[in-house]
C-alpha cells in the first residue's frame, strides 16, 4: 500500500471512483464527434466545347430517373444576349459567357459525383480528380446575374470604309463615312459633313444604319 493510501484509506477510494468515472467517460467523448451535415454547394463542370446545353439537358433527365433531387438542385449554362445587325434585320442569338463550362448546385458525395461525372459531354469536375473545388457563392451569383441583367450585346456588319446613315441622336439623318470600329463596345467612329466640313463622331450600333 502506498503512502496516499496508508494516510487517508477514504480519500484513496474516492480517487479510485473519480478514475473509473473519467475511463467510463472518454469512450462517451469519442461518440458525439459527429460530422458537419454536407452542405449544397456550386461546383463548376467542365465540358467538350459546344455541348454545355446537352449538358443540362442530360444531367437534368438524369437526376429526374436516378431520383437525384435531394442532391443536385440546378444546373446552370450562363448565356447573354447577342442583338445582330445583318442586312438591315435584327436578329436574337444566346452567347455562352463561359464557354466550355456548366454550373452545378448540389451537396457533393460519391452518389452525386457519380451522376454528374458521368453524364454525356462532361469531361470534369474544376479541382483535382479526386477532390472537386466549390466555387464561392458571391462568384456564382455574380456569373448568374450578369447573364440575366446585361444589356444586350449588338453586332454589326460593318467595317472600316463603309457608308452608314444615322436614324438617332443630335446627328440623325446625317451620312457618314466609318473610319473605325469597336465591336467590344458596339461602337463607331464615322467622319460627317457638317456644314461642309469633316465632323469625327463616336456612335452606337443602335443609332446607325448600313447605306
Amino acid at each position: 500500500m502506498d503512502n496516499k493510501e496508508e494516510k487517508n484509506p477514504e480519500l484513496f477510494e474516492e480517487d479510485l471512483q473519480q478514475d473509473a468515472l473519467e475511463a467510463e467517460a472518454a469512450p462517451a467523448k469519442e461518440s458525439f464527434k459527429v460530422e458537419k451535415a454536407p452542405k449544397k454547394r456550386w461546383y463548376v463542370v467542365h465540358t467538350y466545347s459546344g455541348h454545355e446545353n446537352k449538358v443540362k439537358v442530360n444531367l437534368e433527365k438524369r437526376i429526374e430517373y436516378m431520383n437525384m433531387s435531394e442532391k443536385i438542385f440546378r444546373v446552370e449554362v450562363p448565356q447573354k444576349t447577342i442583338t445582330q445587325v445583318k442586312g438591315g434585320k435584327k436578329t436574337e442569338k444566346e452567347e455562352k459567357i463561359f464557354p466550355g463550362y456548366v454550373l452545378v448546385e448540389m451537396i457533393m458525395d460519391d452518389d452525386s459525383w457519380y451522376v454528374v461525372r458521368h453524364t454525356a459531354g462532361v469531361t470534369k469536375f474544376v479541382g483535382s480528380s479526386k477532390k472537386p473545388i466549390p466555387a464561392k457563392d458571391s462568384e456564382i451569383k455574380k456569373i448568374i446575374h450578369r447573364g440575366q441583367t446585361s444589356a444586350p450585346k449588338i453586332e454589326l456588319d460593318v467595317k472600316v470604309g463603309d457608308k452608314v446613315r444615322i436614324v438617332s441622336g443630335p446627328f440623325a439623318e446625317f451620312i457618314g463615312d466609318i473610319t473605325e470600329v469597336y465591336p467590344d463596345k458596339s461602337k463607331l467612329r464615322a467622319n460627317v459633313s457638317i456644314f461642309g466640313r469633316e465632323t469625327p463622331v463616336e456612335l452606337e450600333y443602335k443609332q446607325i444604319q448600313k447605306v
